[in-house]
């Protein structure tokens, strides 16, 4: 018997690639989530420190956060679970650290309920009842293909993986060559992260990232700064 997943259909693939590109008009670009603190006092003023303080980011942080909300978030979207929804929506604003990784979460997700709106006829009222965190507006759209969550995951962390690397060219500042290689890195560390999101249930997802929050919060005073967190 073969046991292979079936493969994704172009429709669904192509919509999975459109969520992950920063030119979704969600304003992911401009945000550095800490690491614009971390060049100017954590020494990420190199490629290879930027490039391990975002493999232990990917790992620590959004696997065990936001990655592990989304793979949760979808099957309640399809199954229609506002109660659900409600919960993991109130524990990602709830579990930010920082005023500025509140903002983030708050502007990109209304922001993405504002693009949905555009393609899905019911997203007005559901957005209306429900004001989505980024992670929670995410899922929404990936619901909509056909895609597993797994899929899903994989789109969301590559997206991510490509704002923090840009983030990272721009404020070291670094060369394209070596913005490759660092993506070129995430790229294949996210199957792992991914894979743990997915296991994780929800009294073992957690947002506890001390160093990342001290950054965050000092990023609010840090004179001449390129991003808003």
């Amino acid at each position: 018997m073969n046991d292979a997943p079936a493969a994704l259909s172009a429709a669904s693939l192509l919509q999975l690639i459109w969520l992950a590109s920063p030119a979704l008009p969600v304003g992911g670009f401009s945000y550095s989530e800490g690491l614009e603190a971390g060049i100017e006092w954590a020494g990420l003023g190199t490629e290879e420190a930027a490039a391990g303080w975002l493999a232990d980011q990917l790992h620590l942080s959004l696997a065990r956060a936001d990655l592990a909300v989304v793979a949760q978030a979808i099957p309640a979207w399809r199954e229609g679970d506002m109660a659900r929804l409600r919960a993991l929506n109130d524990w990602v604003f709830q579990t930010r650290e920082s005023a500025e990784f509140l903002l983030q979460t708050e502007q990109m997700g209304r922001s993405f309920a504002e693009w949905l709106k555009l393609h899905h006829a019911d997203a007005a009222g559901l957005f209306e009842a429900l004001p989505a965190s980024y992670p929670i507006a995410f899922a929404f759209a990936a619901a909509r293909t056909e895609a597993p969550a797994r899929d899903a995951c994989l789109a969301f962390a590559f997206g991510w993986a490509e704002n923090m690397v840009s983030a990272a060219v721009k404020a070291v500042p670094l060369g394209q060559s070596a913005g490759q290689r660092m993506l070129g890195r995430l790229a294949a560390e996210i199957p792992l992260a991914v894979e743990r999101a997915l296991a994780l249930a929800d009294d073992e997802r957690q947002a506890f990232a001390p160093m990342l929050a001290i950054l965050s919060a000092r990023h609010e005073t840090q004179y001449s700064r390129l991003f808003r967190s």
